[in-house]
This record gives C-alpha cells, sequence and structure tokens, in this order.
C-alpha cells in the first residue's frame, strides 16, 4: 500500500510592534516531535507532518509564547503568520504600522528619546525591576545615586522634572520615606503595565505644563484581547503577580491586574548587622480595565495603590533622638478615562484622577518627626482635529483642585524642646489650556509646530503664558534637523506657599529653552544624533540664609528658619552626541555621551556657584542581544563625573571646612556596569524565564552625600556623612509565564 502524503506546516514570525522578521524563534507541535527555528527572513517551515489536530507554538527570549491551534489533513500546506508581543506589550495578532522603528507617538517636541518593548524590563534591573531606574540609562539624565529612582536632567533636579502617567501629572509617585532629605525611592507603578517611557530633555510641547526642565511621558499598555495570561515574578527584592485577559466572548474590552510585595528590607535587616538603615520595605497593587462603549467610544478604568513602611524597632538602641524609627507612606490613584473618535479626523480624550498621599514618620521615642497630607482632584480633556491632512489642530484644558498639610519637627532634651522646622496648610485651585498648531507639508519633510499654553494658580493669583515653536526639516531623505524653542512656568508647591518659610507672594518659577539637533539615518535601523542646548532658568525657589558659610573669614551660622525666595537664576548649556541600533535580531543598544555646564545665581546674597546637579561628562551605554531562541544578553554602563557636595565647603586631605564658595567640592565619579542574562525554558504549556544579573560589575566604590552633621565653631571644620552605594551583587530573579 502506498504511503500517503504528509501536511507541510509554514510560516512566518514578525514582531509585533515594527513588523520586523523574528529570527531564533523555536516553532515546534505541542506533544510531537517537530520543532525547528526561524531564519533570518523570520521564515520557518515543518515537513512530513501526518493528517490531526496539533497545536503550534512560537516562543523566544524577550517575547510572549503563542499558540495556535490547527487541522491537517493529508498533503496539506498551512501557512501561519505568528505574531510575537514583547514581554512588557500586550499580546497581539496584529503588528502595529509604524513609519520606522524611531517613528515618535506623537510627532511634536524637536527633543524625545523613547523606550519600549524589552527596553524598559532589562533597564530596570533584576535587584530592583524598576521603570524609571531604566530612564537613567538616557543620554542627558544623570543618577549618581543606586538607592534612588528619581534622577536630574541637564542640571535640573527631579522637582522641575514632569511624570505624566495616562496624561496625568503626578505628585511623588514612589515608594519612599517622605520628610527625610537621605533616603531612597521605588517607582509607584510596575514595569510590566508600562506601554512606552518617552523622555522630553527640552522645549517640550504645549500640551505639557507646571515644570521647568523636562517631561517624562509614561503610558500603560491595556491587557490582553486575545486571551487570558497569568505572570508570576520573583527576585532577590520582590514578588509580584499578574494577570491579564479579554472580556466577554467579543472581546470588546481587556483587564489587567498586578500586584508587587517586597521583601528586600529583610535581607538588609539579616546582612548590615551592626548600622541601623533606611532599608524600607513595600507592596502596591496596580489594575486596568479598557472597555469598547461604541465602535467610537472607548472607556478605561485606572487604580494604583502603594504601601511603603520603616520598621528600625530592632536598631532602638543605636538611634538618635531625631533619627527615623518607624515609617509609614500611603499612595493612592485612581482615574476615569474617555476616548471618542466619531470620524478618522477626529478624537477627543477626557481623564478624571484622584490621587492621595499621606505619610508619617516616628522617632525613637515614637514622637512625631514629619507628616503629611497630599490630595488632588484633577480633571483634563485635549482634542485633535485633522482639518487638513497635513495640519493636525491639537486644544485642551485641565483642572486640578489641591490641597496639603504637613509639618517637620525635630527635638531636644533637658530641657524638652519641639523645634518646628516646617509646618504648612492650605488648598488651591490650578487651571490651564493650550492650543497647538502643527503643519506638515511635502509628505512631512518639513514640519512646523506652533503652540501656547495658559495657566493659572488662584492662591497666588497668577497667571502664566508659555509660547512653544518647533521646526523640523529633512533635506534629504535620510537626515533631519530639528530647532525648537519654548517657554516654560512652575507653581510653587504648597508646602511653599502655606509655609510659614514660604508664603502665597512666592512668584512661579520660569525657564526658557533652545535646542537644536541633527539626525542622521545610517540604515533602516540605525541612527547617530547630535543635539545642543540652552536653558535659561529664573525665579528659581532657594533658601539663601540656610547654609552657614565663611563670610570675610568668620562663620555665618545656619538659619533654620531661613525663608524661601525667588532669588536663583542660572543657565544650562551643553550638547549630547547619541548612537543608536533598534533591532529584533542583531546588537540593540545604544551609546552616548554628554557634556554640561550648569551655573546659578543667588540674586539675594550675590553667590555664583555649579548647580547642585550639575554634571560636566557624561556616557551612557546599553547594548542586548538574543543569541539563541532561549538566551539574551544584555549590558548596560554608566559614567558620570561628580556631582557637587551641596553646600560652602573645601577639602583638606579627608577633612571637609567650611569655605567662603558653594558647590566648590565634588564627590568622586559615578560608573557602574551591570551585566544580565536572561534564559527561557519553554514547556508545552508553559514557560519559564530566569534572568541573572551582576551590578556593578567592576565592584566600583560610589559615594553620595547623606547629610551635613554641623561643624566646629572654632576650626570651622564640617561633618558630613558619604554613603557607599552598591558593591558588586550577584543577583537573580524569574517569571513564569502561563
Amino acid at each position: 500500500m502506498a504511503a500517503q502524503p504528509h501536511g507541510l506546516v509554514s510560516g512566518v514570525v514578525l514582531d509585533a510592534q515594527t513588523g520586523e522578521p523574528l529570527a531564533r524563534v523555536r516553532l515546534s507541535l505541542v506533544g510531537a516531535p517537530w520543532q525547528t527555528q526561524s531564519d533570518a527572513q523570520g521564515r520557518f517551515s515543518l515537513t512530513g507532518i501526518p493528517a490531526g489536530q496539533y497545536t503550534l507554538q512560537a516562543a523566544t527570549v524577550g517575547y510572549r509564547m503563542v499558540r495556535k491551534t490547527f487541522s491537517l489533513a493529508e498533503g496539506q500546506q498551512v501557512e501561519f503568520e505568528i505574531v510575537l508581543s514583547p514581554d512588557t506589550f500586550r499580546h497581539s495578532d496584529s503588528v502595529e504600522v509604524r513609519g520606522d522603528v524611531f517613528e515618535p507617538v506623537k510627532a511634536d517636541s524637536p527633543s524625545q528619546l523613547t523606550l519600549e518593548g524589552n527596553e524598559v524590563k532589562n533597564l530596570g534591573s533584576v535587584l530592583a525591576d524598576d521603570p524609571l531606574r531604566a530612564a537613567q540609562a538616557l543620554p542627558g539624565v544623570s543618577s549618581n545615586d543606586d538607592f534612588d529612582s528619581r534622577f536630574s536632567l541637564r542640571g535640573a533636579s527631579w522637582e522641575r522634572i514632569g511624570l505624566y502617567l495616562d496624561d496625568v501629572l503626578l505628585h511623588v509617585p514612589f515608594h519612599t520615606l517622605q520628610g527625610e532629605s537621605a533616603t531612597g525611592s521605588m517607582t509607584l507603578f510596575n514595569g510590566d503595565m508600562v506601554d512606552a517611557l518617552v523622555l522630553h530633555a527640552a522645549a517640550p510641547p504645549a500640551r505639557f505644563g507646571d515644570r521647568t526642565a523636562g517631561i517624562l511621558e509614561v503610558t500603560t499598555r491595556e491587557g490582553s484581547r486575545t486571551r487570558r495570561s497569568f505572570r508570576v515574578t520573583a527576585s532577590a527584592s520582590n514578588a509580584g503577580f499578574m494577570a491579564e485577559g479579554p472580556i466577554g466572548r467579543s472581546r470588546r474590552g481587556a483587564w489587567l491586574v498586578s500586584a508587587r510585595k517586597s521583601y528586600f528590607q529583610y535581607i538588609i535587616r539579616r546582612t548590615a548587622t551592626t548600622e541601623p538603615t533606611l532599608a524600607f520595605g513595600f507592596s502596591d497593587v496596580q489594575g486596568k480595565l479598557t472597555f469598547d462603549v461604541t465602535p467610537h467610544q472607548q472607556i478605561s478604568l485606572g487604580l494604583i495603590e502603594g504601601l511603603s513602611d520603616l520598621d528600625r524597632t530592632r536598631s532602638r538602641p543605636r538611634l538618635g533622638v531625631n533619627s527615623v524609627m518607624l515609617a509609614d507612606n500611603h499612595i493612592t490613584l485612581a482615574s476615569l478615562g474617555w476616548r471618542y473618535t466619531p470620524a478618522s479626523r477626529f478624537v477627543a480624550s477626557s481623564r478624571a484622577a484622584w490621587m492621595r498621599e499621606r505619610f508619617d514618620n516616628r522617632s525613637r521615642d515614637e514622637l512625631p518627626l514629619a507628616g503629611g497630607y497630599y490630595g488632588e482632584w484633577a480633571w483634563t480633556s485635549s482634542a485633535t482635529w485633522l482639518w487638513r491632512d497635513d495640519a493636525p489642530l491639537d486644544a485642551g484644558a485641565s483642572l486640578r483642585r489641591l490641597r496639603a498639610d504637613g509639618f517637620i519637627y525635630r527635638y531636644q532634651f533637658n530641657p524638652f524642646v519641639t523645634r518646628r522646622l516646617d509646618e504648612y496648610r492650605g488648598t488651591a485651585l490650578r487651571g490651564g489650556g493650550y492650543l497647538q498648531q502643527s503643519f506638515r507639508p511635502w509628505q512631512g519633510r518639513f514640519q512646523l509646530v506652533m503652540g501656547a499654553r495658559w495657566d493659572r494658580h488662584d492662591a497666588t493669583g497668577t497667571s502664566t503664558y508659555s509660547p512653544f515653536l518647533s521646526l523640523s526639516l529633512a533635506p534629504e531623505p535620510r537626515t533631519r534637523i530639528h530647532l525648537g524653542w519654548g517657554e516654560y512656568a512652575q507653581f510653587p508647591d504648597l508646602h511653599w506657599l502655606f509655609s510659614f518659610l514660604g508664603g502665597t507672594h512666592l512668584l512661579p518659577e520660569r525657564a526658557v529653552h533652545y535646542t537644536a539637533a541633527i539626525e542622521r539615518r545610517l540604515g533602516e535601523r540605525s541612527r547617530v544624533r547630535a543635539e545642543v542646548y540652552e536653558r535659561r532658568d529664573r525665579d528659581l525657589l532657594f533658601r539663601p540664609l540656610y547654609e552657614p558659610r565663611l563670610v570675610t573669614g568668620r562663620i555665618l551660622p545656619q538659619r533654620l528658619d531661613a525663608p524661601v525666595v525667588n532669588s536663583l537664576r542660572g543657565r544650562a548649556r551643553g550638547f549630547e552626541v547619541f548612537f543608536q541600533q533598534r533591532t529584533a535580531n542583531r546588537l540593540t543598544g545604544w551609546i552616548a555621551y554628554s557634556w554640561g555646564h550648569t551655573r546659578m545665581r543667588d540674586g539675594a546674597s550675590g553667590a555664583e556657584f555649579p548647580s547642585d546637579f550639575d554634571q560636566k561628562h557624561g556616557v551612557n551605554v546599553y547594548v542586548s542581544y538574543r543569541v539563541r531562541p532561549t538566551v539574551n544578553l544584555s549590558m548596560r554602563w554608566i559614567y558620570g563625573s561628580g556631582f557637587p557636595i551641596p553646600g560652602f565647603f573645601r577639602k583638606e586631605g579627608d577633612r571637609y571646612f567650611l569655605a567662603a564658595e558653594r558647590n566648590r567640592v565634588r564627590l568622586p565619579s559615578y560608573h557602574r556596569g551591570d551585566f544580565r542574562i536572561n534564559k527561557a525554558f519553554v514547556f508545552d504549556r508553559w514557560k519559564l524565564t530566569l534572568y541573572g544579573e551582576i551590578v556593578n560589575l567592576t565592584n566600583h566604590a560610589n559615594y553620595r552625600f547623606d547629610s551635613f552633621n554641623g561643624y566646629n565653631a572654632r576650626t570651622a571644620q564640617a561633618f558630613l556623612t558619604l554613603d557607599k552605594m552598591f558593591p558588586v551583587i550577584p543577583s537573580a530573579g524569574l517569571l513564569l509565564e502561563f
């Protein structure tokens, strides 16, 4: 009897974000011996397969598994298009339509860099698994602190950088110890729920407000509309769970929920047995629900609930009078969004949000050291009208109702005295709006964006007007020139407006941005970019008389009651050179060099000095390569010249003394290299990924400024505490997906 002809299963594997063919993907028939790998063009074929029911499984490290069930008749040929989504991307059956891998989500910013896909996961580190630590690897960003998720941008502090989460400007989105200068922080939201991070480092567009240095725009993804999936993660610092899936058989919506629990504090307690630490634990839950009410209307509901705490009662005998022994920090963020697309040329969206922050710090004697409450009701609305094919018009408005109260106390004994360092309480209403017109003639080779926003703060009775202009020109297909200019305003936090140290007379902080960049494509997936910038700051908040110093050879003592005034102005200048390659198959990543100079002048005292976050030289390197279907290697290396030690100090040998000039002493340079390996084990119905990482591979000794502990009134010797940060630390974690 002649043998029956066997069937053929073939197809192509594509990346869901870019449509790039994926090589080195393992294709197998579940429960059967047939398996193969996709080639350089993403193609695969399985031959000699008898008739029957089969499940085709596609899997590779860094991507979600895909299974497709099918029937095969004798001699039949079946063709598949397999779309794989990165681990941090939602499940998708189709490829997103994109012009190229570097195309911005919204092309209205002259200076923006994007992290997406597995870049956020690999750069967040196994030890911390923190999305904002991924942003620290971008050019222009400086973070010489292993313990802190916050960062500086081109010489400006974190307080001047706006973090927008799904169009909502957040206040303090961290697990941290509030009310203390020396602490650490972890980002409140889960990195596995992040769709993309976009950094606007200079001249942000008019749709962003109330920050003067830059914007970090974070969008969260929706759950899978194709199937339910579950993920369990565990690492040296925390464990987590995530679940997602479609709503109903019609799949008109999706849900997504995650939870995390930290246990890093227990490791610290067992390893640091001689000195008390500020290691805190945290837990959080996060959820998102998306539903298509009609083909033209979609609603979304989001919730984040975070708790962090510190308990050092076991170290009570070694704590100082004003050391924190117990602390709690509780943050809630809830939002409701609506999106309306009645026609292809018009889209409108609105979002209402409520956020609440509470913290309470207590001393070794369980006396209150610091506490506070921050609450906000926020409403934002925006619309885009494509009144001409090459001329979108954007408009939006926002209204925020704010409330804050808090205090900082310190104590002394014999006799017992309570010193009020700060107290504040108040409410305010802030409103604003923007209008922005874009023109993109000649198939987008020329682009002009003009915009302006208006904002008002009722507590100060102040209104601000902020114009914006961006120009982009492509003299030839592979080269594009960007120019940007904008004025920006940031109202003082309620903390300062209602404190006896400040007042409602305080003015908004101001900045003017100038930037020019040229970008050259070296291929479909590579580019080099060079950018120069200047930022002029004025009316920045400062306490001119707070810090002790030498004046004509005599000590001017510290004034704890020194008021906050708009006395600081400055200028930040620099340039950045950036080479990047983004591909799903070969070596991906970037190398960037930054040079910057940020100089400040205090109008009250006449002092001139580098900014507290002035970093002259910075190098950021990230590379990643999927060497096999189940193995991915990545490395990041960061170098930064040392930040100034804030204050009027000079150094002689190993000792510090008060000085007449501010910020003249700097910390040693910071450099740290991390190596990571991701190894996947694929089974019929689930996938296990192991993460291994070595933090600070070279064991370089990095330090951060912790605190100023007073001075000797006779010799002017100053006493400072510098914290040594991470030594070489091996770490591991796992991800179970089913």
